[in-house]
């Protein structure tokens, strides 16, 4: 037998290193889009996001008691957003606007620039959005939250919330026009 204890302390904080690392790889591309959108360029969303693992990273013996990890980590991530945008020196930095760059899987070019441009209209509209609006429309698209999981990680009503996404959709409707 030249393992350590099953008990043995070391072997928890190995299997919640190798369960963070594994949730944070597995939501990168989503806690990305989210970031971005909140902070409003791509570099301050990727430094949010490392900040935010490490969040999470000093806390994760704590992860036995959390019940949805990836809710968990969204609400982290969420804000560290909102106190990196609320940050004064940051509000008064001028960042040149980047894109997200898009990836098309697509045969045909005049597909993929239909996709790209209909894309780059919904990340515009997103933009548009009032923060709150955005923020439970983000957490609903790309964290894949139960409004119920996005009530708990933002503190607000379930009620609000709901309220919140209907008048995102909306509003994107409008802005991007529906096809029906």
């Amino acid at each position: 037998m030249s393992g350590k204890p099953e008990n043995d302390p070391s072997n928890d904080d190995q299997v919640a290193r190798e369960i963070l690392a594994a949730a944070f790889e597995d939501a990168h591309q989503e806690l990305i889009g989210t970031l971005y959108y909140i902070v409003g360029n791509l570099d301050d969303a990727r430094d949010v996001l490392q900040e935010a693992f490490l969040k999470c990273w000093r806390h994760r013996e704590r992860l036995t008691e959390i019940s949805n990890l990836r809710a968990w980590i969204f609400r982290i991530a969420v804000n560290a957003g909102r106190d990196h945008r609320k940050s004064a020196w940051n509000r008064k930095r001028q960042t040149l606007p980047d894109q997200i760059p898009v990836v098309s899987h697509s045969i045909s070019p005049e597909s993929a620039l239909m996709h790209d441009e209909q894309l780059r209209r919904l990340q515009d509209a997103v933009m548009c959005l009032r923060p709150e609006e955005q923020e439970v429309f983000l957490l609903r698209q790309n964290g894949d939250l139960t409004y119920e999981a996005i009530a708990e990680a933002t503190s607000i009503p379930l009620g609000t919330v709901k309220t919140r996404m209907r008048s995102a959709i909306r509003q994107l409707r409008e802005s991007v026009g529906e096809t029906s």
